[in-house]
């Protein structure tokens, strides 16, 4: 079995690294757009739509069963145009808005991702939909994804986006962009005692595996 995961950048290699050790026996091929077009945090859905056709004719070429889109931007913006597309499932990532809501008892929830996410209808649907009355604050993590991938993030650029809601009320933090996931450990720790860091890798595990009828 082969199995495609897609991020622009290197943040989804965390999701493809939660796959492989998933699912052992299945060939994981993991393809990103750093060197084209990284990063996508602010492009149009349109320009990044054009990005990614050409990698998800290459992973289908090559034999994938389905394809994890480990890119929240893409995700929100574009899952349902690709899905006319390509003939295989697409299981995407987009912001645990329902379970941070469900985890929440201050009421207040931060959720870091791109500011294409956050503008996207989807995220709005979100809220709308499973947002159960909380107020849903966002960090400015405009140049995380940036910082991450060139290994110029630091405990400093983290606490300017999170201290600001933890000191609002807010009791759990959403990573929206899997190159968050590379610092959960960091956020883990400056929000110790005070918020719950969520993130979708084994929620995203489960799902491929329901596609695929593995469980």
């Amino acid at each position: 079995m082969r199995i495609g995961v897609f991020d622009s950048g290197i943040g989804g290699r965390s999701v493809a690294n939660a796959v492989e050790a998933a699912l052992p026996d299945a060939d994981v091929l993991f393809r990103h757009d750093t060197a084209e077009h990284f990063p996508y945090a602010t492009k149009s859905p349109d320009e990044i739509y054009e990005f990614v056709l050409p990698i998800f004719d290459e992973l289908v070429a090559a034999g994938c069963e389905a394809i994890v889109i480990a890119c929240n931007t893409v995700s929100t913006t574009l899952v349902g145009r690709l899905r006319e597309v390509f003939g295989i499932p697409l299981v995407a990532l987009e912001p645990m808005v329902k379970p941070a809501a469900e985890l929440s008892t201050s009421g207040v929830v931060a959720i870091c991702a791109t500011p294409t996410t956050l503008a996207s209808a989807r995220y709005a649907w979100l809220k709308e939909t499973y947002g159960n009355g909380c107020a849903f604050l966002e960090p400015d993590c405009s140049d995380w994804s940036y910082l991450i991938e060139h290994n110029r993030m630091n405990e400093e650029r983290i606490r300017e986006g999170i201290e600001p809601a933890l000191a609002a009320g807010a009791d759990v933090i959403v990573l929206g962009c899997t190159h968050y996931h590379w610092i959960e450990e960091e956020i883990d720790q400056i929000a110790a005692g005070r918020a719950r860091v969520l993130q979708p890798e084994s929620a995203v595990v489960a799902q491929l595996k329901r596609v695929l009828q593995l469980s």
